[in-house]
């Protein structure tokens, strides 16, 4: 029994030696059942938690760089999106990083700005551009000389052009002048006429007179001679219708007086008719002279010529002949989104932005309109809001930013209404 016992001891020693051999060599195919932790084992196990916390670390790095990108926009982020054609905040319907310079529609006016006021806007002069039309009534006349260029200053009334019906009109004024001319010497002659025929009929009138007094004294006699029965009834019948002639003379001579002799306060008909015939010419010399003007395009205020629509020889069409500005003094003509004109006040400065200029406009609301219209200055995106509903505020600029814009009518620009600043 304790040959048995002790033969197993053995053999539990032997197998406790096999199993610490086991454990330091690597080249036995035998496992470790797990009664020790191993270094590689621990190794392991460090490394899988440092996977956990690069994760967070990654999404914290992703999100800094996203935020730099945005920011600073550098010439790397410039250039994928130049090539990609992809726009900053272009797959949102709220961006949050595009410049006020780069607002181009009205929806996101509300966007960019919460304090201030970001809308549309283009430079005109004061009093905006004027189309300069042909005279009315120039019908069917083409241009025949252009006397400005481009960025002339002119004056109110200057010939601008000229028009090819000129020569007609002023033939049409020379002959109302001789007109004139002939009505003229009709009434003087008229007039001596008259003086002449007045004189003669007086003394027509004196001599049937005198000639009916000779004749009514010979009837007497007559009469006398044939009732003392000394003359015949014959000789009485002849010296009663001298008599009655002469009477009938006298009459014809006083009418033919009345006709060359005015009443007072009434002129003479034949210097009448010869006087109304000479206003008559006068007026027609009056409308020639004016339709005269039909051949001039003038200038209807001062102002800058901004551009020339039309050459010799051209008939001037619906753009006029050419367009007018006072660019003396510039402003801006603001489109406010419906929603944001309440928070715009006279008085409000203003700052204008464009690619095209030098340096920020300066400047303040003049004008605010009264009828709200339809969104006329419009980007170039073929899916932007063309229908959208603004109310015109004009901006007045200041003397220098006046100058600067002078050269940039109709420039279509960025203003922001610095709303609610006024004191």
């Amino acid at each position: 029994m304790l040959t048995q016992k002790s033969a197993a001891d053995e053999a539990d020693a032997q197998n406790e030696n096999i199993t610490m051999d086991d454990k330091t060599t690597p080249d036995l195919p035998l496992s470790d059942p797990g009664l020790g932790t191993s270094k590689e084992q621990t190794t392991s196990k460090k490394s899988g938690w440092f996977k956990l916390y690069r994760i967070p670390l990654v999404m914290v790095f992703i999100f800094v760089g996203a935020v730099i990108g945005l920011y600073f926009q550098p010439p790397g982020v410039q250039a994928f999106f130049g090539l990609t054609g992809l726009q900053p905040g272009g797959g949102t319907d709220t961006p949050i990083a595009v410049a006020v310079q780069q607002v181009t529609t009205q929806e996101e006016v509300s966007v960019v700005s919460e304090g201030d006021v970001v809308a549309l806007g283009r430079l005109i002069p004061r009093g905006d551009i004027v189309t300069v039309a042909p005279p009315f009534g120039a019908s069917d006349a083409r241009i025949s000389e252009i006397c400005v260029a481009v960025g002339d200053k002119v004056a109110r009334g200057d010939t601008l052009a000229v028009l090819d019906n000129l020569a007609q009109l002023e033939s049409d004024v020379a002959t109302a002048q001789a007109d004139v001319q002939v009505r003229d010497a009709t009434l003087q002659q008229t007039k001596l006429n008259t003086r002449a025929s007045l004189e003669e009929a007086r003394a027509a009138l004196q001599r049937a007179e005198a000639t009916a007094a000779v004749t009514q004294t010979e009837l007497d006699r007559t009469t006398s001679l044939l009732e003392r029965g000394v003359t015949t009834r014959a000789v009485f019948d002849d010296a009663q219708a001298r008599a009655t002639e002469a009477i009938r003379d006298v009459e014809k001579s006083r009418a033919t007086l009345s006709r060359y002799q005015a009443s007072e306060g009434v002129l003479q008909a034949d210097i009448a008719v010869a006087e109304a015939n000479l206003e008559a010419a006068r007026a027609s010399l009056a409308r020639s002279q004016l339709d005269l003007s039909k051949a001039y395009v003038r200038a209807p205020s001062d102002g800058t010529v901004l551009d020339i629509h039309v050459r010799p020889g051209e008939k001037p069409g619906s753009d006029g002949v050419l367009n007018l500005g006072n660019t003396n003094e510039m402003t801006v003509e603001v489109e406010v989104y419906q929603t944001l004109i309440g928070r715009v006040a006279l008085g409000d400065p203003v700052t204008i932005f464009a690619d095209a200029l030098a340096s920020d406009l300066l400047g303040s609301v003049s004008a605010i309109g009264l009828e709200i219209g339809r969104q006329t200055v419009t980007s170039d995106d073929p899916a932007a809001n063309t229908d959208a509903r603004v109310v015109d505020v004009i901006v007045t600029l200041d003397k220098a930013s006046s100058d600067i814009a002078s050269r940039f009518t109709n420039l279509e620009v960025v203003a922001r209404i610095d709303a609610g600043r006024i004191e």
